[in-house]
């Protein structure tokens, strides 16, 4: 195999190694089986048309029409012609897919599923084009350093969008992809160059060994490797959903609003609420005369680590004139749109907006933010429920027994993401869950049974003095204790159910409040509340109510079905005397508890949160600020970069761009690889001097040893030889004497002046010069074909004619 075929194959791993990074954002993982195949095929065009040869340009053009083909043929075969070759319909639909795939991540939280196209689109999309970028740079353009700035983004884009501890993992295996593209380059260049470089003999009167090339090749990769640990810390954290902003918004802070954070809805209301009385939070008038069901609902917990419940990190966006119909939600099943205007007390500061679910509408002023998973709105820049008084449009949605006992499995991402546990939670939950619903024909048997369980069958009273508790053990203490209040018969019944396969989440809010007088309804903190909420494919999130003496048992639990026995209908928690008066309502299902224990029985209402997490970006608004970022932080190391390239370059000269180097040039090459360290060390080259008088001047003022000080005279008489002998002597071991006056420079030294000459090289300038040159060369080149095309052109004098 040839070095080069080497090399691509080189980069074609690194870039697959370095993707492997993007596999804990997206479930199942077999899209990198795809991407692997595409990138090959990908890589072998390259291969082949580098060996036609083609020019470079038409070698990257090449690939990158060959991978647009690609993507044509798996994702718009139907809307191109011949099923591969792209039309305005194929772009069309590649842009609708990106679309959806934009909207993809915004619903999804971490790991998205792969059913969706846009999603599978961006992932193959943009490995090739990494893929593209590395092939270009390391095998067309032969530089390998640079090449690991395209898989640095790629990585850096994937640690930050996940939240997994296994990240250092990822970067092991990148790391290890671009250090062996490195290496493999290395080689490449050694085995074309020969024996030629002067490094110390790895054994008494052995050949000196060929260091350079490796040397260089863990320079680079150790300062590439530093920029890629330091750059996902300077980078805005982006852990939580597929694509977290960064900042503080959402909340009390300043910026878009582009993320909801977790909390924990335990512990916060203790810590900002001190009451020594129950308040009314909220008033509302709604069109419906059944107040019963009318749950407000503020935000869902779907994220259990074994300890608690706290909502997922979401991505938000703008709130849309009409909400989108909840997911899951069959035509025939039936519901009644219901207007509610909610008025908070003055002292109600609340991030979350409490509503009846599912809402279909919000009329609501300042400004707030849509989270489309949980069906929730959060305000940004601060704003809270302090005063406000909005309208909510919701659904009452009202299914059947048997409509849920014949749902359908849910969708496999859906449910895999949302009966989810973790290795911690106790053996007995599951084995209490399994032993309840013994004998259930389907999974709304199995909820039913866990509802009655709780409120009816198991024993279990409800007590606000209960501690909440942590920990993984809480949930099995709770089951064996028998005691507690909302917080622990919506948690256990949800863990009870995801053991049993149906997803489930925990929703926090009110709980129907008491009718006043005035026809109003009254919610206090009293009525603050949890539940959970069982998802049935045709219905959707589906609330239950396992807490005894709280809220209302909902009327499709009450089935008809033989062999159901289950509770009435409870009735809502209401004031004592409320009917007849305005005041603020006391819970029925407070009325044994003391006032000192209002907190614990409204301890889960999340009331002062930690503040959510910020920046509404868009998956490319990521992507390009981390490419900024990227840029900002490799602009600095280009010197560094060019300098230690040349260097090898030079010091390993026997070969240069695959063209045998005479041995003049080679002397020349060194000559000025000398002048140009001990430029880097502050001593100003002075190109008026002969070779002999500009090494006086680096020993003078380089204050150089004897021994180093012969060693530059012996280049510089080296140059004089190739100047002006007719026959010039060859001498050897020149490329050491070079490396002895880098080294006797350094040791003299202080430590600013060799950050100076590593980072920022006084001759790096040369690029520059270079760069003018050859634009200067291509100017003249211009004007010269110009005028060559000019002279040629046949002109004819004005008015005149051809002859007959």
């Amino acid at each position: 195999m040839s070095g080069r075929a080497r090399l691509a194959l080189c980069a074609w791993a690194a870039t697959l190694m370095a993707s492997c990074a993007l596999l804990p954002l997206v479930s199942p993982a077999t899209w990198i089986l795809q991407a692997a195949v595409m990138l090959g095929v990908q890589t072998l065009v390259g291969a082949a048309t580098r060996r036609v040869p083609l020019a470079r340009a038409l070698t990257v053009a090449s690939q990158a029409l060959v991978a647009l083909l690609m993507l044509t043929l798996v994702f718009a075969r139907e809307q191109a012609v011949a099923g591969f070759v792209p039309g305005p319909d194929a772009f069309r639909h590649f842009a609708e897919l990106f679309r959806q795939g934009g909207d993809d991540i915004a619903r999804y939280a971490i790991p998205a599923p792969l059913g969706s196209d846009g999603i599978r689109l961006m992932l193959l999309g943009g490995v090739l084009v990494i893929g593209l970028a590395v092939d270009t740079l390391a095998v067309t353009f032969r530089s390998a350093a640079p090449a690991g700035l395209p898989l640095l983004a790629l990585y850096s884009v994937a640690a930050g969008l996940s939240e997994g501890g296994a990240d250092w993992l990822w970067f092991l295996v990148a790391a290890v992809g671009y250090l062996t593209l490195l290496l493999t380059e290395g080689r490449d260049r050694l085995s074309q160059w020969g024996r030629v470089f002067g490094g110390t003999p790895r054994a008494p009167g052995g050949d000196p060994g060929a260091l350079a090339p490796v040397r260089t090749g863990r320079r680079i990769g150790v300062v590439a490797l530093g920029v890629a640990l330091v750059v996902p810390l300077a980078l805005p954290g982006m852990n939580g959903g597929l694509l977290d902003g960064t900042g503080t918004g959402v909340g009390t802070g300043s910026g878009r609003g582009g993320t909801i954070s977790a909390v924990n809805p335990l512990v916060s209301l203790r810590d900002s609420l001190n009451v020594d009385e129950d308040r009314q939070v909220l008033s509302l008038r709604t069109n419906t005369d059944d107040t019963s069901d009318l749950y407000l609902r503020i935000v869902s917990l779907d994220d259990f680590d074994g300890s608690t419940w706290k909502p997922a990190k979401r991505h938000i966006v703008a709130v849309p004139d009409r909400l989108p119909a909840p997911t899951g939600l069959r035509g025939d099943v039936k519901r009644t749109e219901i207007e509610t205007r909610i008025s908070a007390a003055d002292w109600y500061a609340q991030d979350w907006l409490p509503m009846p679910y599912p809402p279909s509408g919000v009329e609501v002023s300042g400004s707030w933010r849509y989270e489309p998973v949980g069906m929730t709105l959060v305000g940004d820049h601060g704003e809270t429920t302090r005063g406000k008084t909005y309208l909510v449009k919701s659904l009452s949605v009202r299914p059947t027994a048997e409509q849920l006992a014949d749902a359908p499995q849910p969708a496999a991402a859906l449910r895999r993401a949302y009966t989810k546990l973790p290795g911690s939670v106790p053996a007995v939950v599951a084995k209490t869950a399994r032993q309840v619903t013994a004998g259930s024909a389907n999974p709304y048997e199995q909820a039913v049974k866990l509802q009655d369980y709780f409120t009816l069958d198991g024993g279990f009273q409800y007590n606000t003095q209960v501690q909440v508790g942590s920990g993984p053990d809480a949930i099995a203490r709770f089951l064996a204790d028998k005691e507690g209040f909302c917080v622990h018969f919506s948690f256990a019944m949800a863990a009870m159910a995801r053991s049993l396969g149906i997803p489930a989440r925990v929703a926090v809010g009110f709980a129907p409040g008491s009718p006043q007088a005035d026809g109003s309804v009254a919610v206090s903190l009293k009525d603050a509340h949890a539940w959970p909420e069982l998802y049935f494919e045709g219905v959707g999130w589906t609330r239950f109510e396992p807490t005894p003496s709280r809220g209302t048992t909902p009327s499709y639990t009450q089935s008809e079905a033989p062999g159901d026995t289950l509770p009435d209908v409870a009735r809502p928690s209401q004031s004592a005397g409320a009917s007849t008066s305005a005041a603020p309502s006391a819970s029925a299902s407070c009325d044994r508890v003391k006032d000192r224990d209002l907190d614990a029985c409204a301890g889960a209402l999340p009331l002062d949160t930690a503040r959510p997490g910020t920046g509404d970006r868009a998956w490319w608004a990521v992507a390009g600020w981390s490419l900024l970022a990227l840029l900002v932080v490799a602009l600095p190391l280009l010197p560094l970069l060019w300098r230690t390239r040349r260097r090898a370059v030079r010091l390993a000269s026997a070969r240069h761009g695959g063209v045998q180097v005479p041995a003049p040039d080679r002397v020349l090459f060194l000559w000025r690889e000398l002048t140009d360290t001990a430029w880097d060390h502050g001593i100003v080259p002075d190109d008026a001097l002969t070779p002999r008088r500009a090494a006086a001047r680096i020993v003078r003022l380089g204050e150089l040893d004897p021994a180093t000080a012969e060693s530059v005279h012996r280049v510089a008489g080296a140059v004089e030889q190739v100047l002006f002998a007719p026959r010039p002597s060859p001498m050897e071991g020149l490329a050491q004497d070079v490396r002895a006056l880098r080294a006797a420079l350094w040791q003299r030294a202080g430590w600013f002046s060799r950050i100076r000459a590593v980072i920022a090289p006084r001759s790096s300038v040369r690029a520059l010069w270079a760069v003018q040159d050859r634009w200067a060369g291509l100017r003249a080149g211009w004007a010269a074909r110009w005028a060559a095309l000019s002279a040629r052109r046949p002109w004819r004098p004005s008015g005149q004619h051809q002859g007959n």
